[in-house]
């Protein structure tokens, strides 16, 4: 079994995926090997394994909260989690929207890229996080992020929202552990992990409350 073959295989143990939404996933695959040389969209070394490395581990975002039709997804880079969870949200036929922040003027372009030649129903914003959400006002049900902050920033980022109506869906790393204690010394913080699907030292963290412990 190849990379792409072990790829759709966890994918499919997560979800129920469409062969539309398989298609999808790969002309993403595709046009990420086409931009790469130039952006250096995802580390080199993980491109002969992107279908596991990065497309089923941004499944696991959407597969973690998937009663979510509105998203954002902060510091989306190559769109790994974001243009992922659109891609899944497409298939289901209804309304949804998948708000993606990315700063880079380049990697913004890609973002828009895929969005048009997929159909998705994707915003991409060039700004800063904190410029972005300073006076959000659009539906939002969960947050995403990958590789981008540690927990405390993260936490900063998303603490006016988070709570009954949204979540904070993350992906978190070896360290978390150690994340989680820094963090807990200002935020109070309702949190379940899931062992990650692709890396046994990883965590999907979803954030369910979270307030400022000095409030």
């Amino acid at each position: 079994m190849d990379a792409k073959e072990c790829g759709i295989e966890l994918i499919n143990s997560m979800l129920s995926v469409s062969r539309e939404s398989l298609e999808k996933l790969g002309h993403y695959e595709a046009l990420v090997r086409k931009w790469q040389p130039a952006q250096n969209l995802v580390a080199p070394k993980t491109l002969d394994e992107i279908w596991v490395r990065h497309i089923a581990d941004s499944v696991q975002i959407y597969a973690a909260y998937p009663e979510a039709r509105h998203w954002i997804d902060l510091g989306s880079g190559a769109g790994f989690p974001g243009l992922v969870t659109a891609i899944l949200l497409d298939d289901m036929g209804e309304d949804y929207s998948v708000h993606m922040i990315e700063s880079n003027g380049r990697k913004g372009a890609f973002l828009k890229t895929v969005a048009r030649e997929l159909g998705l129903n994707v915003a991409v914003h060039g700004d800063r996080i904190e410029t972005v959400l300073k006076d959000w006002s659009d539906p939002v049900d969960a947050f995403s992020a990958r590789a981008l902050a540690s927990l405390d920033k993260l936490c900063s980022f998303v603490h006016p929202y988070i709570g009954e109506t949204c979540a904070g869906v993350f992906h978190k790393g070896r360290d978390f552990d150690r994340e989680l204690r820094e963090a807990s010394v200002s935020w109070n913080i309702d949190l379940v992990q899931q062992v990650s699907r692709t890396d046994p030292d990883a965590r999907i963290v979803i954030l369910r409350r979270l307030s400022p412990k000095n409030a």
